[in-house]
């Protein structure tokens, strides 16, 4: 059996992998050499990220592939409906980066709240000849604690930012159409455990009480938030999306940052990956990622070896 992980895959799902017998390739195909490739090597199982497209040409192309396997949670660049109809099995790592990208959140979180992302900026640059001035221009900051956070999207990625945000002192609200409540359980260094039962409420609710807001929703075809969403906000909130590309009007997201509404917001993925439009990457407002949420070593050796034991179900 062939494993081509178009995307790349941890050194620890490859050795799961190549012990069950499987032979593991890591080659880079660009995305219109694919079924060729596919066909030629007769490849079996197709693991992929985000870059890489498994669309109904690859599909219908490739009658050689039992497995589509897409590391990490989301599944918007796979034709998962179309495959699993041509008798191929498509599956993913729902849980593997969870925690990963709460952390993220958070980094920008933090940054955001103490102008991290402008003053590592202006430091090297100026951190010798206004040194006074800036750290004047930067000495407003604020705490997370104390504050109310409001996650929109209550899945796996949604409660592992919950967690974190308890364990930062903030008052949690929630939103997501498809779940009432959840129990969360923190686990601590020490091995104690505390659980918080946390009821969904309404998206305005949410939007009109939060001070800092983050998503966590798949692609969708319209907007989560835009215009109508941003009006309904705190006056200086601050917003993080490392969800999805297009779940934020990126428009309305300036126009709201020019007039005040947003204080600042953190991008990881934008509408127009792998070109996101310059007047986000020139924002000052802006703390920005190149949709590295899930990518960190820990979620990687997560992702392959979950993969790996998915595969040997499936084909073992």
């Amino acid at each position: 059996m062939k494993v081509l992980a178009n995307d790349g895959i941890s050194q620890s799902g490859i050795d799961a992998l190549q012990a069950a017998g499987f032979e593991v390739n890591t080659t880079t195909v660009a995305q219109e050499q694919l079924v060729n490739y596919i066909n030629e090597h007769q490849i079996n199982v197709l693991l992929v990220r985000s870059a890489t497209k498994v669309r109904k040409d690859i599909i219908d192309g490739c009658s050689s592939l039992k497995i589509i396997g897409r590391g990490g949670v989301g599944m918007d660049n796979i034709d998962v409906e179309y495959a699993k109809e041509k008798g191929i099995n498509v599956i993913n790592t729902p849980a593997a980066s969870s925690h990963s990208v709460a952390e993220l959140v958070f980094a920008h979180l933090y940054g955001l709240a103490r102008y991290l992302h402008n003053a590592n900026r202006d430091m090297p640059l100026e951190g010798d000849s206004r040194f006074k001035d800036l750290k004047k221009a930067y000495a407003k900051g604020t705490e997370l604690k104390g504050k109310t956070i409001g996650i929109l999207g209550f899945g796996r990625i949604g409660q592992a930012t919950a967690k974190v945000a308890i364990g930062s002192g903030m008052n949690v609200i929630v939103y997501d159409p498809f779940i009432e409540e959840a129990n969360l359980e923190l686990d601590f260094f020490d091995g104690q455990k505390l659980n918080f039962n946390i009821k969904t409420i309404s998206k305005d609710s949410v939007l009109k009480q939060s001070d800092f807001i983050t998503l966590h929703v798949p692609a969708q075809k319209d907007y989560v938030i835009g215009a109508n969403e941003f009006a309904m906000m705190k006056e200086g909130v601050i917003l993080v999306n490392a969800a999805r590309g297009g779940v934020i009007d990126e428009v309305a997201l300036v126009n709201s940052i020019e007039n005040g509404k947003v204080a600042r917001a953190a991008l990881d993925v934008f509408e127009k990956e792998p070109q996101p439009e310059v007047q986000l990457l020139m924002n000052p407002a802006l703390s920005l990622t190149p949709h590295t949420g899930a990518a960190t070593n820990e979620a990687q050796d997560r992702i392959g070896t979950e993969l790996a034991s998915q595969i040997i179900d499936i084909l073992k």
